[in-house]
C-alpha cells in the first residue's frame, strides 16, 4: 500500500511512535526512526514487521531546531520523506504554582514546537512532489483538560490548532494533514503514572485498571498496533480526503 514511501516517525524508539513505524512499515513504507533510547531494537523490530525496504535513523533532539534542521536535511536528502508523524513527546505532572518554568519550556518545544519546525521543513518537498501526509499524534488533552497538566494540555491543544492549519494551507494539493487523539496507551510516560498510584493492596493489573476507567469507559488501554492501523489509514490513498481530522481513539471518554 505505501511501497516507494518514506515515514518519518519522532520519537519512534518506543511506545506509540514505535508502534506506529512498525505499521507502516509492514505496507511497505521505508522507515525514519527519531529517538533516544534503545535506537538498536526499534530498528529491528521495525526491520521485522514487514516490507520495508530502507530503514534510516536520526538521534535528533527534538527541543533544539537546529537538530531537527539537521534531521530534516538527512531526511530529505537519504530518503525525500513523504509520511511525517510527529509523536515525540515528553510528560510533567504538578500545579500550576508548582509547575518547573523549565519543565514547562521543555514540554512546550519537545510536544508542540517540534512539530512546528518538521512540518515547516516538509511542506516544500512534499508540495513540489504534490504528494504528503502530515500525521500529529494529539492526545484526548489536545480537546479536553486534566488537572496538573497544564504543559502537556496546552502542547496538545496546540498541536490541534496547527493541524488544522495546516490542513487548510494544503487542501488544493495532494498533503493532507490529521491528528490523532489517543485515550490511555500503556506507554513509558503512562507505566509512570500507573507506579505512582498508591499501591498497598492494589495489584498493577488494578492500579492500570483504575487509573484507565476512570476517564475512559472501555477499560481497556488503546494499543500502539490500533493507533499505528489508524496511521496507515490516514496515510492511503482511501485518506485523502481526511483533512483536518481531529480523530480520538480513546475507549469512549468523548462519549460522555
Amino acid at each position: 500500500m505505501l511501497q516507494g514511501k518514506t515515514a518519518l516517525v519522532t520519537g519512534s524508539t518506543c511506545g506509540i511512535g514505535l508502534g506506529i513505524a512498525q505499521a507502516l512499515a509492514a505496507q511497505g513504507a521505508n522507515i525514519i526512526v527519531n529517538g533516544f533510547r534503545r535506537a538498536d531494537g526499534a530498528r529491528q523490530q521495525i526491520a521485522a514487521a514487514g516490507q520495508v525496504i530502507r530503514l534510516g535513523y536520526h538521534g535528533a533532539d527534538m527541543s533544539k531546531a537546529s537538530e531537527i534542521e539537521d534531521m530534516m536535511r538527512y531526511a530529505e536528502a537519504e530518503f525525500a520523506a513523504d509520511i511525517l508523524v510527529n509523536n515525540a513527546g515528553i510528560q510533567h505532572v504538578a500545579s500550576i504554582e508548582d509547575f518547573p518554568p523549565e519543565r514547562w519550556d521543555a514540554i512546550i518545544a519537545i510536544n508542540l514546537t517540534s512539530a512546528f519546525h518538521t512540518t515547516r521543513l516538509a511542506l516544500p518537498g512534499m508540495r513540489q512532489k504534490n504528494w504528503g501526509r502530515v500525521i500529529n499524534i494529539a492526545s484526548t488533552h489536545g480537546l479536553v483538560a486534566s488537572a496538573q497538566k497544564s504543559a502537556y494540555v496546552a502542547a496538545k491543544h496546540g498541536i490541534v490548532g496547527l493541524t488544522k492549519v495546516t490542513a487548510l494551507e494544503t487542501a488544493q494539493n495532494r498533503v493532507t494533514a490529521n491528528a490523532i487523539c489517543p485515550g490511555w496507551v500503556l506507554t513509558p510516560l503512562v507505566q509512570k503514572q500507573v507506579q505512582a498510584r498508591p499501591a498497598h493492596g492494589i495489584s498493577v493489573e488494578q492500579a492500570k485498571r483504575e487509573l484507565v476507567i476512570e476517564k475512559q469507559p472501555s477499560g481497556q488501554f488503546v494499543t500502539p498496533d490500533e493507533l499505528g492501523a489508524l496511521a496507515v489509514f490516514l496515510a492511503s490513498e482511501a485518506g485523502r480526503q481526511v483533512r483536518g481530522a481531529i480523530w480520538n481513539m480513546a475507549g469512549g471518554w468523548f462519549a460522555q
